[in-house]
């Protein structure tokens, strides 16, 4: 698919269809996913694929805010940063992220990220526990590796609207002229 059709049609995806992805078409995502650039080529991004319904269903509950609609989604891919091979791990993380939203596009497959890294689990108690250590409490993650999102994965359930026009021009800035 041509880049700019991509961009077109990549969005924020929270529903789906109950059909699972194609192993080989989810792996051809990840390894796309994976190919983005990284701070010092440190490729210090980390993905974690969960298939089975009852973890995705308990990833859901991770947040009492916009991660329910996980739970609907056959595949959530935890994007992970080893703190110890650098301090931009959240910045290389994001940049994989994004690339999987748009590898997924790619694919024909639908996506939408959930911030994890720095959210609590209450959203009336921004100090409580958080989503991460939720998500540490029953995942096997590695203490060196941060999680800054989950990712759904799916085939949409629905045809979203055409993205909103906007002027580029306004945020576009040329401070020479």
């Amino acid at each position: 698919m041509d880049f700019k059709r991509i961009l077109e049609l990549r969005r924020s995806i929270r529903k789906y269809a109950p059909r699972a992805v194609e192993r080989e078409t989810l792996e051809a995502v990840l390894r796309a996913a994976l190919k983005a650039p990284s701070s010092r080529n440190s490729h210090s991004t980390h993905l974690r694929v969960v298939t089975d319904p009852e973890t995705i269903a308990r990833i859901a509950r991770m947040r009492d805010y916009g991660s329910a609609f996980l739970e609907k989604a056959p595949a959530v891919v935890l994007v992970e940063g080893d703190r110890e091979a650098t301090d931009l791990w959240r910045e290389n993380a994001a940049i994989v992220a994004t690339t999987l939203l748009l590898a997924a596009t790619d694919a024909g497959l639908a996506a939408c990220w959930v911030h994890v890294h720095g959210r609590p689990c209450l959203r009336e108690e921004p100090q409580g526990a958080g989503a991460e250590e939720y998500l540490r409490s029953f995942l096997p993650i590695p203490e060196q590796r941060g999680v800054l999102c989950a990712v759904a994965v799916g085939y949409s359930d629905f045809e979203p609207a055409p993205l909103p026009p906007f002027d580029a021009a306004e945020r576009i800035h040329w401070p020479e002229e």
